[in-house]
């Protein structure tokens, strides 16, 4: 394999009216790209995201928590080796654990949210168990097998840097193709239980939201990641879940008000040998149209990748599914599916990963 392989997924999708992504002041979030005010929904939010499609849909998974509360999620841990350990004497030890491995602890909780795999901390309180308490052994612990969430977005520790994660997956802000506007929904609710001479609402108020067609764009550093994970096959089963979960996953902000359950209508995936590319410059000219914003979106992203390939190289994979009629002939691997796209990623990764 060459030393860098990267993994691009790029997405066309579409929201109807919706408020998937809020700031401190209840609005959707947005951004000024090419002169006019774009939707946005933040690298943040979809990660969150994306980790919760992880937790629902792949249980074999080595999946992380990231709490406050890990003193007791190691206990239970504890308590798991050891049923005759009652919870104040497994908190007990899970604190002391934590302390020496570098982890700060206050009244039973972590001083501040701390990313943990459920490998790392079955690991910990073995370690409590035994009586281990060796620093550099329990840290070893910590560092060790990470969960896939924790080695795709990273992990940081302002108390001892040695405990950090690099992350080995890039995820942008969301951004419309197009000029958006943010409006507002006034609405009303009615007291049921209200006398009928009474004709006024018990309450109202507004909500604001925005409709758009969005670009999204994630990559993976597999060479990375597979020196994270230590197996190939763990890194293959990794690189397929992390598509699926973000062609499938969305914010729920406000998604009992609006259902705007919508899918992707274009899925590009590229395994490139020199460097991730976003093509979101495909739109810092906006995309202007009367009649919706999809096909256009999806004919700029392929101009768009046709242009920077003039200054990189040629992928070793180039594989898309889309729900929409494309009309030209295109360079790309059409696949059927998501699904099939996925197996046809995971058997080019097949071939070209090294055993580890």
């Amino acid at each position: 394999m060459n030393n860098n392989l990267f993994l691009d997924v790029h997405v066309i999708q579409t929201l109807p009216p919706s408020n998937i992504n809020r700031d401190d002041t209840g609005s959707p979030k947005t951004a000024q790209y090419g002169g006019v005010r774009r939707a946005r929904v933040s690298s943040q939010s979809w990660k969150r995201a994306i980790r919760e499609y992880f937790k629902k849909n792949s249980e074999a998974n080595n999946i992380g928590i990231r709490s406050l509360d890990i003193v007791r999620y190691v206990a239970e841990q504890i308590q798991k080796f050891d049923e005759s350990i009652d919870t104040d004497e497994a908190i007990k030890m899970a604190n002391e654990i934590l302390n020496k491995a570098g982890v700060k602890t206050k009244d039973n909780k972590a001083k501040a949210l701390f990313f943990l795999g459920k490998s790392q901390a079955v690991g910990l309180a073995k370690a409590a168990i035994e009586g281990n308490t060796d620093k550099k052994e329990l840290q070893e612990i910590l560092k060790s097998n990470p969960a896939i969430d924790i080695a795709l977005f990273g992990r940081m520790v302002a108390d001892d840097p040695f405990l950090n994660e690099d992350a080995s997956c890039q995820v942008a802000h969301a951004i419309s193709t197009h000029a958006v506007q943010t409006e507002f929904d006034f609405f009303t609710a009615s007291d049921d239980l209200a006398p009928e001479d009474n004709a006024g609402a018990g309450m109202l108020g507004t909500i604001e939201f925005n409709s758009s067609t969005v670009y999204r764009y994630a990559n993976i550093a597999l060479h990375e990641l597979i020196n994270q994970l230590g197996e190939k096959e763990a890194t293959i089963n990794t690189a397929k879940l992390f598509v699926e979960a973000f062609a499938n996953s969305l914010p729920t902000g406000k998604v009992n008000t609006f259902g705007n359950q919508t899918l992707p209508k274009f899925i590009l995936v590229t395994l490139r040998d020199d460097r991730p590319v976003n093509l979101v410059t495909a739109y810092e000219e906006p995309v202007y149209s009367t009649k919706g914003y999809v096909k256009e979106s999806i004919d700029r992203l392929l101009s768009e990748y046709r242009s920077a390939q003039k200054f990189v190289n040629e992928p070793i994979a180039k594989l898309f599914v889309t729900g929409e009629d494309i009309l030209e002939e295109t360079e790309f691997e059409e696949l059927n599916t998501s699904k099939e796209l996925i197996e046809r990623l995971g058997n080019e990764l097949e071939k070209i990963l090294p055993e580890k």
